[in-house]
């Protein structure tokens, strides 16, 4: 009788404690939600963040390019942002530190119409390129230019804002640089005018991450970056081997997004996400920062473990 009442009564204070406080985890997005977001969005629907002990408040930003320096100034735990403006920020004197990878391929590209003169790079020759966001944009393209033998003097460049598509379905430009292939693609196939890529990294520009996780540099000790990590590492897999069920959670999640493009560029970004988001290739990391010295986008650079530091 004694055992089974101090079972009993064991089982009784455990129902009453109450459970351990879950612990807050702010995320700003580069964007709006979409599906490059859908590690984070599944590991919330699936309760990958709970499991880690984990509150995380996924936060659209109203300024786009607000998100690395609201983190550097301590007022958010975790920004999503892009390899090569990384190097730009730190080199800024900015306290960021990368310390997970979410897209890990390019998805920027340049692209045209498939219907109209451009064949191939060389063709751009005296042609329009529209492009949204200048110096990085630029470097890309004179990289790729110079792979079919021209410059940036060989072409006219345009600023059409964020309106790519917009810009080359008008017959405003030839050709526009700075297209996501998992979106910007789809939207001229959707609109009946298929579009043809041309790939940076298949025409002399280093292959990178496409959106990384920043943190604080002197915040990477933080525990909460590791779990966070692990919970979106399991979003991934489950992304990769429930691609269907995967897409009715985000759609549940953001039922807005129900819609045919959304659905293409879900499928198209699945082989893209960081399967092992923590890891990290320092030397890809080193060859880009030598391409970004190279186009004098950035002069000096601290030592790489200063902002792509080795988790352990």
């Amino acid at each position: 009788m004694t055992a089974r009442f101090f079972a009993c009564l064991l089982s009784l204070l455990l129902l009453a404690s109450p459970a351990a406080a879950a612990e807050r985890l702010t995320v700003l997005l580069d964007w709006f939600v979409n599906p490059d977001h859908a590690p984070l969005v599944i590991a919330e629907e699936k309760g990958y963040f709970a499991e880690e002990g984990l509150e995380v408040e996924i936060i659209p930003p109203a300024d786009p390019s607000a998100p690395p320096r609201l983190v550097a100034a301590g007022e958010a735990d975790i920004a999503i942002s892009y390899q090569p403006n990384l190097y730009l920020q730190v080199a800024e004197g900015l306290p960021l530190a990368r310390f997970g990878t979410l897209v890990a391929t390019p998805l920027n590209s340049l692209v045209a119409l498939k219907d109209g003169e451009i064949t191939s790079l060389a063709d751009l020759e005296g042609k329009t390129v529209g492009f949204s966001v200048g110096g990085f944009e630029d470097a890309l393209l004179k990289m790729m230019l110079a792979d079919a033998g021209l410059s940036l003097d060989d072409v006219k460049l345009v600023n059409v804002n964020f309106a790519l598509s917009p810009a080359l379905l008008a017959g405003r430009v030839d050709a526009v640089i700075g297209s996501f292939r998992n979106f910007e693609l789809n939207q001229l196939d959707i609109e009946g005018r298929p579009g043809l890529a041309f790939y940076p990294e298949e025409h002399g520009v280093p292959a990178y991450d496409e959106l990384i996780y920043l943190a604080h540099a002197d915040k990477l000790a933080d525990e909460r970056l590791r779990r966070f990590l692990a919970a979106v590492e399991k979003a991934t897999l489950y992304l990769t081997n429930h691609p269907d069920e995967a897409l009715r959670l985000f759609l549940k999640a953001h039922p807005d997004l129900d819609d045919e493009l959304n659905r293409r560029a879900f499928v198209d970004t699945l082989p893209r996400f960081a399967k092992s988001p923590a890891a990290l290739d320092t030397l890809r990391y080193r060859r880009f920062a030598d391409f970004m010295k190279e186009q004098g986008l950035v002069e000096e650079l601290p030592e790489l473990s200063a902002y792509a530091p080795a988790l352990n």
